[in-house]
């Protein structure tokens, strides 16, 4: 029992992580001066959404070593990113960026966290 809930929380985490996301795409282009984006930086941005999407499913559906393993690397990549992208946003602060862009990185470290004090296999 206490594996399925942590699935479940860490599956809630990658969907929290999607709609937050979300949310920062649809406020990005509500801000003043914001310029045009290209195919490629849609591509990208979409790769925002549908891998924390995909994530949620395969942290429900995936073996407890494969799991463990995937959430450790993809919540270490994204919350580099989106430190990285945190630290970005700070040249021009907007309140609601920085809180969306820093809630993004807790997830994501709560994602790795999670998965690095994953339960040790009885055998």
């Amino acid at each position: 029992m206490e594996k399925l809930t942590l699935k479940i929380k860490i599956s809630v985490l990658w969907i929290f992580m999607a709609v937050a996301m979300s949310a920062h795409g649809v406020l990005s282009f509500m801000e003043p001066g914001e310029m045009a984006v290209g195919s490629g930086m849609l591509f990208f941005m979409s790769l925002f959404w549908w891998v924390p999407l995909v994530m949620a499913f395969l942290s429900i559906t995936l073996k407890d070593v494969a799991n463990r393993w995937a959430n450790m690397i993809l919540g270490i990549v994204f919350t580099a990113l989106n430190l990285f992208h945190l630290i970005e946003h700070f040249a021009e602060p907007s309140v609601h960026q920085i809180l969306i862009i820093g809630s993004t990185v807790t997830v994501t470290a709560l994602i790795f966290w999670y998965a690095l004090k994953w339960p040790k296999q009885k055998v």
